[in-house]
């Protein structure tokens, strides 16, 4: 038995009674071992694209009917490109961790590969799951965006074998837009890896030539520059365990030009000034020690080691070096730059330095975001109220717990009226839009109200009645922010604090059906304004909901239609 394999099993077992009835609920999946490939599937997904329960579930479309594809996550597009990820999984019970991914798998990856990405060809008959995630990629595709795929091959065995390789060495051949697609496979030990990834760093820091150390203001500065090697040597000993404090996900080579630039410069003849022409890696630790009486080449002890800038940097050399496709030029050294900060106990300069090493770039900066004033306030505000919120991002949150992250979503869709910017600026949140979100005068009561409203929105959406119409799947937000609009009606104040929730709460409870069903309405109505009486097609409909086009309506046409103009809609009209 693997230990590994082993390991990841146990964690399953203990998943798999969460899951359970969703999984019967929304998937039709009941059957003892496909449950627990299911799990497998859930789990691979969460951590691999650091994603919290409800997220990751959603992304789960097995079931039949589904293209070989047993999970899908769509990212936000950032400058005119998006990244869709596809899991296939493959769980075995005998937990030897031999078996190799088969090649039958990705052979149905490729055929997937072959329809979907393209908004001309209709989609055969695929379950209604998946359908409404790849028609709204296809209505990114249609309005000009570029996808970068990541295949992400699953299983408690070894890599695919070389049969595997041909497979994907022909796509590759046939595919048109072969380098828009990365092929990756995740296994029990990589799971292991990253769920380990809590434990601290220590080990050594080799560099090489002259370096400068100095002493600042209580913490200490190192600045040198380390080869390549060194850093992929390091990558491959610890992984994820370096990128904790990191707040950029691995891009990838494929799609990502600065990316795809680096290794460029890694395999050509200019390999000897890649020093030159990157911005070098920012590291942290609590401790450094080095033989001072040396006059360079340095072999640097540290502790708790934690890459904080240039975690891109890192992955595409350890990527480019693993791959090696050119090994003739490997014998020419290339060295990047490294700036290692010994810092004091206290997490606030850490921080800092991360915010601002990293704020210039576009990043997900809920992390950074976590021990604010207004983050703080709100969790004790919120655990007043009876409900629990969580500010920092963990891979361990009960289905009742308010994340920061949904907070952000719904607070967005119901209060500030930008159901659109909600979806599909996710980005945004905690970044140009933290300020308007997360206001100093929102109450705990407004979140956990807003949080109601969403999730019963989005539940809808995951598992539509019969009777719903089609765009519900699409426009969950906005059927929110009509929700809030109504509610905030009954409730005839300005704000909802503390001493409304109740009579609030009470009137969510009791009438959540009802003000879902009037919302439902109102989208249909403004839907009709904008469209006519002519049918809507899925990719149209997901694209109107992203662009926004409704606001306009629902704010000004519709409210009228409905009795009344609703205050809290005052930042959509802004907006349109």
């Amino acid at each position: 038995m693997n230990v590994n394999a082993s390991i990841i099993d146990q964690r399953l077992s203990k998943l798999v009674d969460s899951l359970r009835e969703r999984a019967a609920d929304e998937l039709n999946i009941r059957k003892p071992e496909s449950l627990k490939s299911l799990t497998f599937v859930y789990l691979c997904l969460r951590l691999t694209l650091d994603l919290d329960d409800e997220t990751a579930f959603d992304c789960l479309v097995e079931g039949g009917g589904d293209f070989g594809i047993d999970a899908i996550h769509i990212s936000d597009v950032y400058n005119g490109e998006f990244k869709v990820s596809l899991f296939q999984g493959k769980y075995k019970q005998k937990l030897d961790g031999t078996a190799g991914f088969p090649a039958s798998g990705l052979e149905k990856m490729v055929q997937a590969l072959d329809n979907i990405f393209d908004p001309r060809v209709e989609l055969a008959s695929i379950n209604e799951r998946l359908r409404t995630h790849l028609e709204f990629v296809r209505s990114l595709i249609s309005d000009g965006n570029i996808p970068n795929v990541r295949v992400i091959a699953c299983n408690n065995g070894k890599r695919w074998e070389s049969n595997g390789e041909d497979v994907i060495r022909l796509a590759r051949n046939r595919l048109g837009a072969s380098d828009q697609i990365q092929w990756d496979h995740v296994n029990h030990d990589r799971l292991v890896q990253i769920l380990q990834s809590v434990k601290k760093v220590n080990d050594v820091l080799r560099l090489s030539g002259k370096a400068i150390v100095e002493d600042m203001n209580f913490t200490r500065v190192l600045i040198g520059r380390v080869r390549v090697e060194e850093v992929a040597s390091l990558i491959k000993r610890h992984g994820e365990r370096l990128l904790e404090r990191n707040i950029r996900r691995y891009l990838g080579l494929q799609g990502n030009r600065v990316n795809e630039g680096m290794r460029d410069t890694l395999e050509s003849g200019d390999r000897e000034n890649f020093y030159f022409y990157n911005n070098g890696i920012t590291l942290t630790c609590d401790k450094f020690v080095h033989n001072a009486f040396q006059g360079g080449d340095f072999q640097v002890q540290v502790e708790n080691l934690q890459i904080i800038n240039g975690g891109q940097t890192c992955m595409t050399i350890f990527k480019t070096l693993q791959q090696n496709s050119q090994p003739q030029l490997m014998d020419k050294p290339a060295y990047v730059l490294v700036r290692l900060y010994q810092l004091p106990p206290s997490e606030g300069l850490a921080s800092q330095i991360t915010f601002a090493t990293n704020s210039q770039n576009p990043v997900d900066l809920r992390d950074l975001r976590s021990n604010d004033r207004v983050q703080r306030r709100l969790q004790l505000d919120i655990e007043q109220l009876g409900y629990v919120y969580k500010r920092m991002r963990t891979q361990e949150t009960r289905s009742s717990d308010i994340t920061s992250g949904t907070a952000a979503a719904a607070v967005l869709s119901v209060w500030r009226g930008r159901p659109n910017q909600a979806k599909f600026f996710g980005r945004e949140h905690f970044g140009k839009l933290y300020p308007l979100i997360f206001s100093p005068d929102l109450t705990g009561a407004e979140v956990v109200i807003a949080v109601l409203l969403f999730r019963f929105a989005e539940n809808r959406r995951k598992r539509p009645v019969q009777g719903d119409p089609i765009f519900v799947r699409y426009g969950s937000c906005f059927i929110a922010m009509r929700m809030g609009s109504r509610l905030m009606r009954f409730v005839n104040d300005k704000k909802i604090t503390h001493t409304n929730f109740t009579q609030a709460l009470e009137y969510f409870k009791e009438n959540a059906e009802t003000l879902f069903d009037d919302a439902v309405s109102e989208v249909k109505h403004a839907l009709t304004e904008l469209y006519g009486d002519r049918d809507i097609s899925r990719q149209q409909l997901a694209a109107t909901f992203r662009r926004g086009d409704l606001l306009d309506i629902l704010v000004k046409g519709v409210n009228r239609q409905f009795d009344g103009l609703y205050s809290h809609d005052a930042s959509a009209e802004e907006q349109t």
